[in-house]
């Protein structure tokens, strides 16, 4: 079964990818969906539909958690986790960092993981004990083992407008303490940067499964770590993730409590 889910996930992220690259640049329009910072296209559309279509065909009742369409067969110990497209706001301004992010699990725990950019071709790659791939190369996460050496990555949320509970304090309060934090816009490259030593940290609210799934698996079979900020262990519909080469992960976190604790 494992080799089957792996050759299929492998096959959606690369014609999900496709159907981006054969739109990319072209888009004259885009849709809002929550808030204004929450967009969807025609190519997040169409790449889900081909994800999902090629899934189903091999795997009928497995279940699915995707973007777009929302949950379909909540009844199998099997889920596939998609986003297909992470980064629309990007890809809309043609903004070159976004990518396809698809997973699967297995009675809640990860199997599968592969988040993919087309524009690069980079394929980030894991499974459950076997390690993790760029390429086909394994990967390890940075020995960076202090935060003011640190690189580290965040984002915002779309609800930041109407949420008392953002992001910046800890955007500004890390800026401060680290070599720099970058807000790239893809949580799922962000995971994967984390896992191939790029980023030697990532931290982020408001995201949902689809957005972590797949690359918190890369980060912990690339030798890294995942929680909750309070180091407790990460459940996909939290939310929130921390994610680190290990060696700075309390003194991130430790820094992510206090600041929730300051006024």
């Amino acid at each position: 079964m494992t080799s089957e889910i792996v050759e299929i996930a492998l096959e959606a992220a690369q014609s999900g990818g496709n159907i981006l690259t054969k739109y990319w640049g072209t888009l004259t329009s885009y849709e809002q969906k929550s808030s204004a910072s929450d967009l969807v296209t025609v190519a997040d559309k169409e790449s889900e539909a081909a994800i999902i279509k090629l899934i189903k065909s091999k795997f009928p009742n497995h279940s699915i958690l995707a973007e777009e369409s929302g949950l379909e067969n909540q009844s199998n110990e099997f889920m596939w986790y998609i986003d297909p497209l992470d980064g629309t706001t990007n890809y809309a301004h043609q903004y070159p960092t976004f990518s396809v992010s698809i997973a699967c699990y297995q009675n809640n725990m990860p199997l599968v993981g592969v988040v993919y950019n087309p524009l690069t071709n980079e394929r980030f790659f894991a499974t459950k004990g076997g390690g993790a791939t760029l390429n086909g190369k394994p990967i390890r996460v940075s020995k960076v083992d202090n935060l003011s050496q640190s690189l580290l990555a965040t984002g915002f949320a779309y609800d930041r407008l109407k949420t008392p509970e953002t992001n910046y304090k800890e955007f500004t309060h890390f800026t401060q303490l680290t070599q720099g934090v970058r807000r790239a816009g893809s949580a799922a490259l962000d995971l994967a940067f984390v896992a191939c030593g790029r980023l030697d940290g990532y931290w982020e609210r408001g995201l949902q499964a689809w957005d972590m799934a797949a690359g918190l698996l890369l980060v912990t079979e690339a030798g890294g770590l995942v929680s909750n900020y309070d180091q407790s262990q990460v459940d996909v519909n939290s939310g929130r993730i921390l994610s680190s080469n290990g060696l700075i992960h309390l003194q991130i976190s430790e820094q992510l409590l206090n600041l929730r604790k300051s006024p």
